[in-house]
């Protein structure tokens, strides 16, 4: 059967026009069909936000035309059948029957199919801004049969769906764009570790991080501070230190090493003399952040964690994201039980009353009882933050001589404490070392970091001890202590002969703790 059309003349050239632009824009629709759905909303989004400046630019050209993807979709997908269901129509025209059928499958295969949606997968977005204009032109022309087919897709499977990475799906993502996964990404190893540490630390609870009471040192309240006990203090290398009262488990509150550098060995002035602060109690089932932002406020940077031996167990409850979470109806304050925090009547109105002490008083010049006062001028409240206003922390001291001993429940069961380099070692997943910490792993025995030698004491110990003769301190040993200057260090072999005010383990710790585990040297020194 001969073609309708002979061939060469001007209608057969335009029918080779008419399928030559079929082809071509059956092949945009398939290109911009999957290009423009596969950029989601959330992606598009981000580089507006924070993508490069072109592709910000393109982005934001896109974004308003994806938005309705149903919409869209539906546009695009008419717009390409009704390009390959005309192209046949005019190849018939020109050619036999056979070869319309080889040409139309070959041409709509490779040039409306394959190449344009290789070009748009790797070029989606540039494609795409280009396009724009004309793909709005579409959405006007075929809105009449767009419209009603998307309004049924929305109502069938909702509008817009755009998802957002699930928790363990982002540590993936993170861990990917490192440079050490040979994926072409540039975060360094750090980068990686913190952002993961992060992401994990809202699934970690006090239990995970706490340093346990059989390694923690802590002295006793009627410990009289004398050259030993100042040793063991200087050998520890920590910046506070637990007190307690009678039992290891009965801590009262902390002592801040600074606070002794005035003190005179020879007088051996019982602990209870000095200066000391309350510390604040945590349950072993809060959330690290939330102890985090306790600790930030600037109260106290260590807490002792407590077991409710009344609570029972509870099975975690999966959430909808996969994400075990425990159940816990015990809101943050019930939690952390701060003692050392501001009485609610009078701490409640700080904000108002800062204001107006800092700014009304200010101006008049006089204080609350109406005295004149010299040098009084208009302060600034972002001169002096919240947090920051209270720094000096007076009710937060422990009146021992004055106030009776402070008593807990007796269904807490003090297990460890907490302080906040290691709430930062579980972000940082690092152990942090300082000048007095020794690490040895507690697998293959390997020292890291040596302690500081005896000879490194201070001046004024160092004094005290030339001037004292016929005496010798036993071996000072360190548990893992309390404060910020080494959270998780584990103890060496206590000395025997110790002094009871001095708590002591009396046993190695498991290997289910950290796997490096800090010890401090023993130090004898000739008093």
């Amino acid at each position: 059967m001969s073609s309708d059309i002979p061939c060469c003349g001007t209608t057969f050239s335009l029918y080779v026009v008419i399928i030559i632009a079929l082809v071509a824009f059956a092949g945009l629709m398939a290109g911009l069909t999957l290009g423009l759905m596969s950029l989601g909303l959330v992606d598009l989004e981000v580089l507006i936000k924070s993508g490069r400046p072109q592709d910000r630019i393109n982005a934001g050209k896109i974004f308003p035309v994806v938005k309705n993807q149903h919409l869209l979709l539906c546009t695009l997908l008419i717009g390409n059948s009704m390009a390959m269901e005309a192209l046949p129509i005019f190849l018939d025209k020109i050619v036999p029957p056979w070869l319309a059928i080889l040409l139309s499958v070959t041409l709509i295969l490779v040039f409306g199919e394959i190449m344009p949606q290789a070009v748009c997968t790797r070029y989606g977005l540039k494609v795409g801004a280009i396009m724009a204009p004309f793909v709005r032109v579409l959405l006007v022309l075929f809105f009449p049969i767009s419209y009603p087919i998307s309004k049924v897709l929305d109502w069938m499977l909702g509008k817009g769906h755009g998802v957002l990475l699930r928790r363990a799906e982002l540590k993936t993502f993170v861990n990917f764009h490192g440079n050490e996964a040979g994926k072409g990404g540039d975060l360094t190893t750090d980068e990686t570790s913190i952002i993961t540490g992060a992401l994990e630390l809202t699934e970690k609870t006090a239990k995970d991080a706490m340093t346990p009471i059989s390694n923690a040192f802590s002295l006793e309240l009627d410990t009289p501070l004398n050259l030993e006990t100042l040793n063991t203090i200087m050998s520890v290398g920590h910046s506070r230190v637990p007190v307690y009262f009678r039992n290891p488990t009965h801590i009262i509150g902390l002592i801040l090493v600074k606070n002794l550098l005035a003190v005179d060995a020879r007088k051996e002035v019982p602990l209870r003399k000095m200066s000391m602060r309350k510390i604040p109690r945590v349950s072993e089932t809060m959330p690290l952040y939330d102890i985090l932002n306790e600790f930030q406020k600037g109260h106290s940077h260590i807490a002792v964690v407590y077991k409710d031996l009344d609570e029972q167990e509870q099975s975690p409850e999966t959430s909808e994201n996969g994400i075990e979470r425990r159940k816990n109806k015990k809101t943050k304050d019930e939690l952390f039980k701060d003692s050392c925090r501001k009485p609610k009547a009078q701490f409640e109105v700080s904000e108002k009353e800062v204001f107006k002490i800092e700014t009304g008083d200010a101006k008049s010049g006089k204080s609350e009882n109406g005295e004149e006062q010299q040098g009084s001028g208009k302060t600034s409240l972002l001169a002096a933050p919240a947090k920051k206003r209270h720094r000096g922390c007076s009710f937060c001291i422990l009146d021992i001589e004055n106030t009776p001993i402070p008593d807990f429940p007796t269904n807490e069961e003090v297990v460890g404490v907490i302080t906040m380099e290691d709430v930062i070692e579980e972000l940082l997943q690092e152990e942090i070392l300082d000048e007095t910490d020794e690490y040895v792993n507690i697998h293959n025995r390997i020292r890291v970091n040596m302690h500081a030698s005896p000879e490194n004491l201070p001046s004024v110990i160092t004094s005290i001890t030339q001037s004292s003769s016929g005496s010798t301190s036993p071996n000072q040993t360190s548990h893992m202590a309390t404060p910020d200057s080494s959270p998780t260090t584990k103890p060496s072999n206590s000395s025997p002969t110790r002094k009871p005010s001095v708590s002591s383990p009396t046993r190695e710790p498991s290997d289910s703790s950290h796997s490096m585990a800090p010890k401090h040297e023993e130090s004898t020194q000739t008093l």
